[in-house]
């Protein structure tokens, strides 16, 4: 990607918005009815990813982007510009919503864990945000992943499934600037931490641990002469001591 860091950030900003305006908006309309968000938010990242993807990377995620931080994958300006992106989309998302609708209504957007607790919502989000950054590395972040191919497809369905099974119980944000946009617009702000520890915590890890799994430079093949007992040197090899 040769984009400045401007044409990155309204690329950013954009796919965030359409997360929040689409995804936050299927909760307001539908009635919380599960397939109706769940479709809404997947088919949301899905097509941006296809259509950003290639001048940002397509992370709409403050999560994602700290993913990419913890593995070097992205320098950390560039970094505060996609976060200051994702929640300014978020933001100005959220507050059309709530033009839109009446604040009872608006509720319907923001995440919460009500009746589920605190402590197991964010074991949730943990374990939702992790699934999908770990798509994101395998198919969008590994050389041997089809990034041009399914990349969109593989995200947005992942999320898809994430609130499918989170929905119900904490609105499956997996990302801060998802639950923050509402959370300010609304000024609705219990257990608020959940959406912001959770996701960060699993999308941490998932980076890291696909990158030390399966991305990290392999060690090199020792070879050498049959005495050694280590493979002999094959044409244009060099032994390894």
């Amino acid at each position: 990607m040769e984009e400045s860091v401007l044409r990155r950030g309204v690329a950013e900003f954009i796919g965030t918005f359409t997360l929040i305006f689409i995804g936050g908006g299927a909760g307001i309309v539908s009635g919380q009815d599960i397939v109706a968000v769940a479709l809404a938010n997947g088919l949301a990242i899905g097509i941006m990813v296809t259509n950003l993807g290639h001048i940002s990377g397509g992370h709409f995620n403050p999560a994602i982007t700290l993913g990419f931080v913890a593995t070097r994958r992205i320098t950390l300006p560039l970094a505060v510009a996609y976060w200051i992106s994702q929640f300014a989309g978020a933001i100005v998302a959220a507050a059309i919503l709530r033009g839109l609708f009446s604040h009872a209504a608006f509720l319907g957007a923001v995440p919460h864990a009500a009746g589920f607790g605190a402590g197991k919502g964010l074991v949730v989000e943990i374990i939702l945000t992790f699934f999908l950054v770990w798509a994101v590395f395998a198919t969008a972040v590994d050389p041997r992943g089809a990034f041009k191919s399914i990349a969109g497809l593989a995200i947005g369905l992942t999320i898809t499934i994430d609130v499918f099974m989170g929905g119900p119980l904490t609105g499956a944000a997996m990302n801060p600037a998802r639950a923050f946009g509402p959370e300010l617009v609304s000024r609705h702000w219990t257990d608020a931490w959940v959406w912001y520890v959770g996701p960060l915590v699993g999308g941490a890890v998932a980076a890291l641990a696909y990158e030390w799994l399966y991305l990290r430079p392999p060690a090199p093949m020792p070879v050498g002469p049959p005495e050694t007992g280590v493979i002999e040197p094959r044409p244009g090899d060099a032994a390894v001591s």
